[in-house]
């Protein structure tokens, strides 16, 4: 879904260009190759938070993660 979405904006900066191209509308930094590197961007955010997010979900950082664990711990499953 989230791949998605960054292909959908990869898309529509594309054809932004490229119909600002032809209507005479330049901008020096609005290149293909800026496009590119946008989107990489995106999709390099997009991946840091999800892994931010798995590694504070699975781990005991917390105060209601620490309390589970000591919990675990009482109850020998951990």
């Amino acid at each position: 879904m989230k791949r998605d979405i960054i292909t959908l904006l990869g898309g529509f900066l594309t054809s932004l260009f490229l119909f600002l191209g032809a209507i005479g509308v330049s901008f020096d930094w609005f290149t293909p190759e800026s496009i590119d590197a946008f989107i990489m961007l995106c999709g390099s955010i997009v991946a840091l938070g999800i892994n931010l997010y798995a590694v504070w979900k699975n781990t005991y950082v917390s105060k209601k993660a620490r309390k589970q664990k000591e919990v675990l711990k009482q109850k020998g499953l951990k």
